[in-house]
């Protein structure tokens, strides 16, 4: 009797000590993240409670945010400037709604040569617990500039110990091909890499998959998107219903064996798009199941 009541005992000890099951997403090594620009027209808290609703468990958070006036209208306001008092009720309420207290990155920044005023963003992010910077360095266009910028970006991110990420926007943005961006880290600390948002790389003519390979072993997050179309003016549309090869894309990361952030930024319907992007988190964990089942 007694050694049947301490082999029970055993089964429940280890099934109660035991890990939950990791979702596919999570096996793959991924995080689906939603970035807070999805809600750009809202406030940051809102923010938190449309994502919270949504039932992803992480979040980005962009350069500036909306926060409540007193007019009952927003005020917008610098992320790393957050006050003390700002940043604590963020993390209460992402708590509050069963998500990761601490932000997967923010961005997109901008470091410049000014070692001061980027010591403070890297300062701010510090504070928040950021440990990925989407950045976009000050180049005022000019190539000859990258490299004396990215010194200073690269010592920062060693003094830190902060990832950086650099963001491209579409052509004619000066980061918005693959190549400008490895140019931006070739040689350098692999706390540098890219923010791939593979839905500019699309407006701007490039092949998201190939663009991706071109960075290999350097894409540290993703700004992640499907568009209806090939064009400039292309807008979101649910995940796997459009002309970007989602899936393609993803088995792409999976063969890198990327590990990071894959973040929802959804741009278009910006009023009412959380139907659009619940659809998109279903077939991102769908594909993950698949992918997951198939290692």
């Amino acid at each position: 009797m007694k050694k049947t009541l301490l082999l029970t005992f055993a089964a429940f000890f280890s099934l109660w000590s035991a890990s939950p099951a990791e979702s596919p997403a999570e096996q793959l090594g991924w995080k689906l993240a939603v970035h807070s620009y999805t809600f750009q027209k809202f406030s940051i808290f809102d923010a938190i409670d449309k994502t919270g609703e949504l039932g992803v468990k992480f979040m980005s958070i962009s350069g500036s945010v909306n926060l409540p006036a007193p007019d009952g209208k927003f005020a917008k306001g610098s992320t790393v400037n957050l006050s003390e008092e700002d940043a604590a009720a963020l993390r209460t309420r992402l708590k509050q709604k069963g998500i990761d207290p601490v932000f997967v990155n923010m961005g997109v920044v901008k470091p410049s040569l000014d070692e001061e005023a980027t010591r403070k963003i890297f300062e701010g992010a510090k504070r928040l617990g950021i440990t990925v910077l989407v950045a976009e360095p000050e180049t005022h266009g000019k190539t000859d500039e990258l490299g004396p910028v990215m010194d200073v970006v690269e010592k920062f991110a060693k003094e830190f110990n902060i990832q950086v990420a650099i963001h491209n926007h579409p052509q004619p943005s000066f980061y918005w091909s693959p190549e400008i961006v490895l140019a931006a880290v070739q040689g350098r600390s692999p706390l540098l890499g890219a923010c791939a948002d593979v839905g500019h790389w699309v407006r701007s003519g490039l092949d998201p998959v190939e663009s991706l390979k071109k960075l290999e072993g350097r894409v540290i997050t993703l700004h992640f998107k499907d568009l209806n179309e090939h064009s400039k003016t292309a807008h979101d549309v649910p995940w796997g219903t459009g002309i970007s090869n989602t899936k393609g894309m993803l088995a792409e990361l999976k063969r890198q064996k990327f590990k990071g952030a894959i973040c929802v930024e959804y741009e278009h319907n910006w009023e009412n798009s959380t139907p659009e992007i619940a659809e998109s988190v279903k077939w991102f964990n769908a594909t993950c199941a698949e992918f997951a089942k198939a290692k």
